[in-house]
């Protein structure tokens, strides 16, 4: 597996134009997404708040990452952890105001009745899980890093 990622073809190495691809959609990704929630007024309280920042704050970390430092690329990295935990939190925030919403409207319901209208609610309990794919998509970018090639932490990854 990893001679695929060592391969070159007309002198560009397969890694190297795959992160690149990696970065594009993960670009793309944050763009679109902070997009969507401006467009649906996602900015009601503070927690609301939270992806646009992680989506600013990890568009001008990628920026730092072009330098060789490898202090932006584990800065990034720690940025990741926070999108995933972020996508994990919010899935529980959507889940249990629909529940809330389910329970006001009709009091008797329990077990799979309740998680499976809250599942289908107004919030769209499964969408915060946008963050986590990001999260996942950003931390893939830094896997094999050249500018981390030196770092004990990405020998300890390769292996």
């Amino acid at each position: 597996m990893r001679a695929i990622f060592r391969t070159s073809h007309n002198g560009v190495g397969v890694s190297g134009a795959l992160r690149r691809w990696v970065v594009a959609v993960f670009v793309l990704g944050v763009l679109g997404t902070g997009a969507e929630l401006l467009l649906l007024g996602h900015t009601e309280d503070y927690r609301q708040l939270v992806p646009l920042g992680l989506f600013a704050l990890s568009l001008v970390l990628l920026g730092l990452t072009l330098s060789p430092n490898p202090r932006w690329l584990r800065w990034f990295r720690t940025l990741m952890v926070l999108f995933i935990a972020s996508g994990l939190v919010g899935v529980y925030l959507h889940l249990s105001a629909n529940a809330e919403f389910e329970l006001e409207m009709y009091p008797s319901i329990t077990g799979l009745d309740l998680l499976w209208e809250s599942l289908r609610g107004a919030t769209p309990a499964l969408a915060p899980g946008t963050m986590t794919y990001l999260g996942l998509l950003g931390w893939a970018f830094t896997m094999g890093h050249p500018v981390l090639a030196g770092s004990s932490f990405t020998r300890e990854e390769n292996q």
